[in-house]
């Protein structure tokens, strides 16, 4: 085979099928395709999982703020307006009460009536055994004898004397004196009575008898037992009596509820253990000044018994409605949290923020409580606000579901 001349006159050597130099450019011509194909995979892929990671990113991130945010119940205040009924605690006792005690000293001889028993007045109750009294008394009418003789002897003296001063037989002095010996045996007889009729009072008091028409409530007297006159602290009771059939109790109205309660105005009353009994009264009297201790003032209600249902030394809770009671906002307790600076609200804003405000309280009607300052009419307040709630933080606000109307209180009318 010749050789083949390059144009510069020199033998160029023929290419081989092995020579290296020949065959890699053909073989990259080949996978360049396939090079860029895979790579645009690769891309694909990466920028599409970049993608899903950052959607999945931006949802979580919106989750956590969904969740973040509270979600709260709120209630508009009910009004209050018109009467309230002001519920007091009160014991009853009798139009008339009295603990009997002896006047005098002796022993029980007998008594006549026990506890529940229905008495007259001036009716015997017990016998008092007064030896010591009727010995005493036998001695002052002996002394009144003896005073009413030398009374008599005196007078008779006097006239014989104012006689013989006729005659000139007797001085003026000697008539003076007979005159005074006649004076002072008449004082005598007068002090003599006096003792005679002391004692025979004494005596009397021997019948332990009822001061008025009503029913034995305790007695603490047994046959012997000796008995002393003196105070009631250091003698014996015998008896305690209370008139029944019209009872009486006292309670204390706080100064600010004062002026409605008027003369003849009617109350009502609750027993516990029979609260279906309808049961009233009406107010007696008034007190016409302020316990400044308590600042409250002592009325007195008077309680028809005249079937005998009610007794004397009872539990009653009084029921006093109070005229011209000025508007108040009804609140659930759940919507109060209380601080070291006094009770708060949370209020729910229009643009679903809460303010935090701080409140003054009324009446505790146990469903409701009254608030007086802090909080207007139609303000959402939210119910069961967490410890941790901030004043100006965002929530998710609904309504809660409206409720019959509390006790004890008379909702505004609509409109």
């Amino acid at each position: 085979m010749n050789a083949q001349l390059n144009p510069e006159g020199f033998p160029v050597d023929e290419p081989t099928l092995a020579s290296p130099v020949e065959v890699c450019p053909a073989t990259s011509l080949r996978l360049a395709p396939w090079g860029w194909g895979l790579l645009a995979v690769l891309l694909l892929a990466g920028g599409a999982r970049t993608w899903v990671n950052a959607k999945q990113a931006s949802a979580v991130r919106t989750d956590m703020a969904d969740t973040a945010v509270r979600s709260v119940l709120f209630v508009r205040p009910e009004v209050a307006r018109g009467q309230r009924m002001l519920s007091l605690p009160a014991t009853l006792r009798g139009k008339q009460e009295a603990a009997i005690h002896a006047r005098t000293n002796g022993y029980v001889k007998a008594w006549k009536k026990d506890i529940g028993d229905r008495v007259k007045q001036g009716e015997v109750l017990a016998l008092l055994d007064t030896p010591e009294v009727d010995q005493d008394l036998a001695q002052a009418r002996a002394n009144l004898q003896q005073i009413q003789a030398r009374l008599e002897l005196t007078r008779t003296s006097l006239a014989r004397w104012e006689g013989l001063r006729g005659s000139n037989a007797v001085s003026q002095q000697e008539l003076d004196e007979r005159q005074s010996a006649f004076q002072a045996a008449q004082a005598d007889l007068a002090a003599a009575r006096a003792s005679v009729q002391r004692l025979e009072a004494l005596q009397q008091f021997g019948r332990i008898v009822a001061p008025f028409d009503g029913v034995v409530v305790r007695r603490q007297v047994e046959v012997g037992v000796l008995v002393t006159a003196g105070s009631a602290s250091a003698s014996r009771e015998l008896y305690y009596l209370a008139q029944d059939d019209m009872l009486r109790l006292t309670v204390a109205v706080p100064q600010s509820h004062l002026d409605g309660v008027k003369v003849g105005q009617a109350v009502s009353l609750r027993l516990l253990e029979r609260p279906q009994l309808k049961l009233g009264g009406s107010v007696r009297r008034v007190a016409g000044g302020i316990d400044p201790a308590t600042r409250s003032a002592q009325v007195e209600v008077e309680v028809p018994n005249a079937d005998g249902k009610l007794k004397p030394g009872g539990y009653v809770e009084v029921g006093l409605e109070i005229e011209g009671a000025r508007p108040a906002l009804l609140v659930p307790p759940t919507a109060l949290q209380y601080r070291q600076d006094g009770p708060r609200v949370a209020v729910l804003n229009e643009d679903q923020s809460l303010s935090l405000r701080p409140v003054k309280l009324g009446r505790d009607l146990g469903r409701s409580v009254e608030v007086v300052e802090g909080l207007s009419k139609g303000e959402a307040v939210v119910l069961n606000p967490p410890d941790t709630v901030q004043d100006g933080e965002r929530v998710r606000a609904k309504e809660a579901p409206r409720e019959s109307p509390r006790d004890g209180a008379k909702p505004a009318p609509k409109g």
